[in-house]
């Protein structure tokens, strides 16, 4: 095992969020203000998810008074808390990118029915 994999090894956490594309999650992030610090929770559904490994990473969108917003989260990232999933979205696509240009109702993800 090469130094590389020893140290990426070490890094991903243990229990790591299930989630899918489509999925409207709620991403609790832990904010760090001077010498204080809080989790802020963001809110949205999942639009792409990147790489594997310890560098895998995921986007999140929602729309924030009229103005869409995109953060991109690392998933073994000690700065995300925990990711809960609040409802199952049906989708065909990997990427979710087209949702960019829809707007209201346009832009919503059915619910998966198990």
């Amino acid at each position: 095992m090469n130094a590389l994999e020893m140290i990426s090894s070490s890094s991903i956490k243990a229990e790591a969020p299930k989630f899918d594309i489509g999925d409207t999650v709620k991403v609790h992030v832990k904010i760090k203000e001077g010498d204080k610090s809080r989790i802020q929770v963001f809110e949205g559904t999942v639009i792409a998810k990147k790489h594997g490994g310890v560098s895998e990473t995921f986007t999140v969108r929602r729309v924030a008074h009229g103005c869409g917003i995109e953060r991109v989260f690392p998933v073994h990232s000690p700065v995300v808390e925990k990711v809960e999933v609040i409802r199952h979205g049906k989708v065909r696509r990997a990427k979710l990118y087209y949702l960019r240009d829809r707007v209201g109702k346009a832009a919503k993800v059915k619910e998966l029915i198990k």
